[in-house]
Formats: structure tokens, sequence, C-alpha cells
């Protein structure tokens, strides 16, 4: 095996570059510097005429050249950012593309088995049942992942529909459990009453939904309890109303609450086991929540302690 080298590090090169710039503009200050000495030297030496060998834009010229160093180190510095952040996104997508290659094998490797099994056995009719159940389960979580996809692209080339509506928030979040009851009937959902009537908002009704069905996904999903939980409530203040989704999950890392927002980013599981989805979820949540010009945040108490999400809707 081939060592690493080192040598090629993004960091030491820009660190070598820094030294190498400092080192430079130094050495130039301090040649410069000796040959004036040598200048008046001669000067004094031959009674020449100090106004017409040293001027007086002498400092000048230093600060100017320190000016344009400076310039160049800022210059660095920024492409050095930015390959950074670019060689850390190419590594996020990488790691996207590994995992949902995984999220989408592992349903069509369970559906054709299932559809191997019934060709090739002639199933009771209790068995075919349990089986066709578990086949609609794989094309559920299928299908969910691909429209996660649709749904980012069509967000982020601003092909979504822009119709906003006046529209009580509380009614459209029940009308979203009621209508989606099936999805959460092995969990226990609460939402708590505001302590008063909340005025109406301007949203999009579809992307709205989305924001809700990824926010209950991720609470679910990273969930280890017997009975998953989350309670919805509302806090009303003198400029603004924050929706808080609190689960009972498995928590988040204090270092972890900043990126869990990030495109393609996903949490690791509590027993070191990898992450589960597309790490897409929260970031859909976050962008569909600038569309309408809200704040969305996130904070936990540690892993093991849930997670709660705050939707901020000023007034």
């Amino acid at each position: 095996m081939n060592s690493p080298r080192w040598f090629l590090h993004p960091i030491l090169i820009f660190l070598l570059s820094i030294i190498a710039l400092g080192m430079s503009l130094f050495l130039y200050i301090y040649w410069y510097m000796e040959a004036s000495i040598g200048l008046r030297a001669v000067i004094e030496r031959f009674n020449l005429d100090r106004g017409q060998v040293l001027r007086s834009e002498t400092w000048m010229v230093i600060m100017v050249l320190s000016l344009l160093v400076g310039v160049i180190l800022m210059g660095i510095f920024g492409i050095f950012v930015y390959s950074q952040k670019t060689l850390q996104l190419y590594r996020l997508q990488n790691n996207f593309i590994n995992n949902f290659t995984h999220e989408l094998k592992t349903p069509v490797t369970s559906l054709k088995l299932f559809l191997q099994t019934f060709s090739k056995h002639n199933l009771p009719r209790e068995d075919q049942l349990k089986y066709i159940q578990l086949m609609i389960a794989d094309v559920s979580r299928l299908a969910d992942n691909i429209n996660r996809i649709l749904n980012l692209a069509r967000i982020e080339s601003k092909s979504y529909a822009n119709e906003f509506v006046d529209t009580n928030i509380l009614k459209t979040i029940d009308n979203f459990f009621d209508n989606n009851r099936h999805l959460f009937q092995h969990s226990c959902i609460r939402i708590h009453p505001p302590p008063q009537e909340l005025s109406t908002f301007r949203i999009n009704p579809p992307l709205f939904e989305m924001l809700l069905m990824n926010l209950m996904t991720n609470a679910l999903k990273y969930n280890e309890s017997e009975k998953p939980a989350v309670d919805i409530r509302f806090e009303i203040e003198s400029r603004k109303i924050c929706i808080r989704f609190e689960d009972n999950g498995i928590g988040i890392d204090k270092k972890e609450l900043r990126k869990v927002f990030r495109k393609f980013y996903q949490i690791g599981r509590a027993d070191n086991m990898s992450a589960k989805g597309s790490g897409l979820g929260l970031s859909l949540v976050q962008t569909i929540a600038h569309i309408h010009k809200w704040k969305v945040s996130a904070s936990s108490g540690g892993r093991g302690k849930g997670s709660a999400f705050m939707l901020i809707l000023p007034t």
C-alpha cells in the first residue's frame, strides 16, 4: 500500500504559502532598509543631494507593498476556505450516494425476494397477505426516498407552486395528522392547544405539509422508545410564534446541533451503527422555512434525552 502523500495536504500547502509570503515580505523590507543605509553612507561620503537619492516615498512604497501582500494573503485564505468547503461537500455527497444507494437497493432486493417466493410456492392466503403488507411497506419506503430527491430538486430550482394563502396554521396541522393517521398509528402524537387564538399566516400548503412530514419522519426514525412520542406546543411572544416539536428519540450531541440542517448530513446512531436515511429531510425543512421567511432551529439535552425542533414564525 502506498504511503499517503502528506506533503500534498491542502492545509500544509496553505501554511507553507503563508510562511513563504511572510518571509518574502520580511526579507524585502530587510534588504530595502540595508540598501537605504548603504545609500546614506554613499551620500555622506560624496556629499550628494539626499533629496535626489532618497525620496520621501520610501515608507509609502513599503506600506503599499504591505497592503498588496495582505490582499494576496486574503485571496489565498479565501481560496483555501472554498477548497475545504468543496472537499467537505464532496465527502457529504459521496456519503449520501452510498447511503441512498443502500436505501434504494434494500427495498428492491426485498421485493424481488417476495415476488420470487410467490412465483415458486403456493402460499396460504394468510401468508400471502403477510407478504403483501411487507411489499407495500417496501414500496412506500422506496417512494418516500424518491420523492425526497424530486422534492429537493423541485424546490431548489424554484419550480414549486408559488401560491401562498392565508391559513389557520393550527387547523392545517390538525388536518395533516388526520389525513396521515395511518402513518403514525404506532406512535403518540399530542398537539397541545395554544394559550390564545392564533392569527392566520400566509403559507404554501403543499410545502408546509412537506415540512411537517419531514419533521415527523425524522422524529420517529431516530427513536428507540417502545412507543415514539411527539409533543407539538405553541409559544406566543410579542412578535413571533414558536411551534415546538419535542420527541423522545435518541437525542442529538451538542456538537452536531448546528450541522443537522446541512444537506446530506446524517447523525450517527446511538448504537454506533451507520446513519439512516438520505440526509435530506432536515435540509428540506430549513429550505421550506426560508421560503416562508421563517426560522428553524434544533435543541437537545444530548444522547438519549430527545430532541426539539423549533419553527419560528414572525407575526
